[in-house]
């Protein structure tokens, strides 16, 4: 029996360090989505669950669940096997939400990167879905009374940032985007 490892499983930190095993990923178990439930589907956002059928696409049948986006007048086909990889889940937890508003207390991060860098890294995170990484984008482009103004280009990344949380805090709160925007809106007046 020998002392070696194999180089995939180890992890050097540096070189006076010894060599640890890397930890295995702990198997998520699948989320399950039923009609009528709220999602979010990160490039689309807030989307509703219509249903859930099995469907024969090419000569091979797939159990897809059929997401509709009111305001884009679209329907999203994701197979149940692929939701997961596809970015797909349930709506944020109330104290996940509550943490994104806490995001949005704190104090903005702007990185003296080129604007173009940055904008792709505010897009990025808006596609991500994540309700943390959407309100990171809101805090870093939000501008209070006597702030100089956002380009053009500033106010459209800020306003789809907007967007996507007042979708979902709507849709947490049981209400329209409109009143969840406004909400969204007299929240960051107090910040």
């Amino acid at each position: 029996m020998t002392d070696e490892l194999a180089p995939a499983a180890l992890q050097d930190q540096d070189d006076n360090s010894a060599l640890k095993p890397v930890p295995k990923p702990v198997p998520v178990k699948p989320e399950r989505f039923e009609e009528g439930d709220h999602v979010v589907y990160p490039t689309h956002g807030v989307g509703k669950v219509e249903r859930i059928a099995t469907e024969e696409i090419a000569g091979h049948k797939l159990e897809l669940i059929h997401i509709t986006f009111e305001e884009n007048r679209m329907t999203l086909r994701v197979p149940v096997a692929k939701a997961r990889s596809a970015g797909l889940r349930k709506l944020a937890t109330r104290k996940l939400f509550d943490d994104a508003l806490t995001v949005l207390k704190g104090r903005a991060r702007i990185k003296r990167t080129m604007w173009s860098r940055r904008a792709q890294e505010y897009e990025a995170k808006i596609n991500s879905g994540d309700p943390l990484a959407i309100a990171e984008v809101v805090r870093d482009l939000h501008r209070n009374a006597g702030q100089p103004d956002q380009s053009f280009s500033e106010r459209q990344i800020y306003e789809a940032a907007m967007d996507r949380l007042a979708a979902e805090l709507g849709a947490l709160d049981k209400t329209d985007k409109p009143t969840a925007l406004a909400k969204l809106v007299d929240f960051l007046k107090t910040v």
